[in-house]
């Protein structure tokens, strides 16, 4: 009973100080990431460049993720993930100078790509790190911390510009900062992080496809999910009448329930399972899809945008606590860049689908089309609980 009790106690065991660093590396990039996409913006909307060409530019960067992700597991094998990291955080603030020099929307648009490619290795080598490192039991809560952390530190990144403004170099250097910081702190955390996993027969991005579609089609409706919410609800708001600032207080309400709900939702998981907690925010993602034109108008919606975040976002942080459950080694790194792909790819395609539905059927599109997700990956889990069962 001593020896067993020892032996949990030993496995329950958080290494808080490589967490702690791991954490802090990606959430400094995610600073600085969530900084550049609306400072470009706003410079190209001061040159008066088409918002057609404004959204193009903005696409490069998620576009640089799908094209990195397949060469992220090769890459990581040959040098090693803190080598990779350190490498990329340096990449990603020379491409960050240039743009700060060269600033001509065609110009940025092979840097902003580059600037995806360099960003993604960091955080599939990150997420590889937590989830290597984080004791079973404690999957669900560590996870959900890493997931409000991240979020936390892209919303801080546009925060930022209301002290440095839009304009010259100082918006560019808390950018450049960040990212060289993040080199720096993978320097310091390097020795207590576990090498990059080599056992096993290596897997291709393509190979985990295969593996475990359900939970790569789980991390495309989280992606779609949010792209669709935080790009179109500003024209559903419209069209019911809504004032502008009511709409982006409602959308920083949904990005805070994204931030706050990761951690009850982690523990959540490791009380009932990370399965049936993901079946919960979905079928609440359904169950917003349906009540969203009913109380729009409402007090309703406040607390419903909110748990809306939360549950959306959910659906990822539950697939990552997944990952780690079912994946080890070369597996493991292979499905965060699959992961890193497929967020790519919904992040992408879900927006200009949901504008789709809403220009021929009016703005009950977009719950139309964020239920008709929802659905789809309900029905996906119910038919696995079948055949597991």
């Amino acid at each position: 009973m001593s020896a067993e009790n020892t032996l949990s106690l030993r496995e329950a065991r958080i290494p808080w100080v490589a967490m702690a660093g791991v954490i802090a590396t990606v959430t400094v990039f995610a600073v600085a990431q969530g900084l550049t996409y609306p400072l470009l913006s706003f410079i190209l909307e001061r040159q008066e460049t088409t918002s057609g060409l404004i959204g193009l530019s903005a696409a490069m960067t998620p576009l640089g993720f799908i094209a990195s992700a397949p060469f992220i597991p090769a890459l990581s094998r040959r040098l090693g993930g803190a080598r990779l990291a350190i490498l990329c955080s340096i990449l990603a603030a020379l491409t960050l100078i240039a743009i700060g020099l060269m600033q001509n929307v065609w110009v940025w648009m092979p840097l902003r790509f580059l600037l995806g490619v360099f960003a993604n290795p960091l955080y599939v080598i990150s997420e590889t790190w937590l989830i290597t490192i984080t004791p079973a039991p404690r999957r669900g809560r560590i996870m959900g911390l890493y997931s409000s952390i991240v979020s936390a530190g892209f919303a801080i990144g546009p925060l930022s510009l209301g002290f440095t403004g839009t304009e010259g170099w100082p918006p560019f250097m808390i950018g450049i900062a960040a990212f060289l910081a993040c080199g720096f702190i993978v320097v310091a955390v390097a020795p207590r992080v576990p090498k990059m996993p080599r056992e096993g027969e290596a897997t291709s991005l393509g190979g985990f496809l295969v593996l475990a579609p359900l939970l790569m089609f789980a991390v495309f409706t989280a992606a779609a999910f949010e792209q669709i919410l935080l790009s179109l609800f500003a024209v559903y708001g419209a069209a019911l009448g809504s004032a502008m600032g009511r709409i982006a207080a409602l959308i920083t309400c949904f990005i805070a329930g994204n931030a706050v709900m990761q951690i009850l939702l982690g523990r959540v998981a490791e009380r009932l399972g990370s399965t049936r907690t993901m079946s919960f925010c979905v079928l609440a993602c359904l169950a917003g899809c349906l009540l969203l034109p009913l109380v729009f108008n409402a007090w309703l919606i406040w607390p419903l945008v909110f748990v809306w975040g939360g549950v959306s976002f959910g659906i990822y942080t539950m697939s990552l606590i997944q990952l780690g459950e079912r994946f080890t080694g070369q597996a493991l790194i292979a499905g965060n860049a699959a992961f890193a792909f497929t967020w790519g790819i919904g992040g992408m395609v879900g927006s200009p689908a949901a504008g789709l539905a809403m220009q021929l059927i009016g703005h009950q599109g977009l719950p139309m089309s964020l239920g008709l997700l929802s659905c789809v990956l309900a029905g996906f889990l119910l038919a696995a609980r079948r055949r597991g069962g």
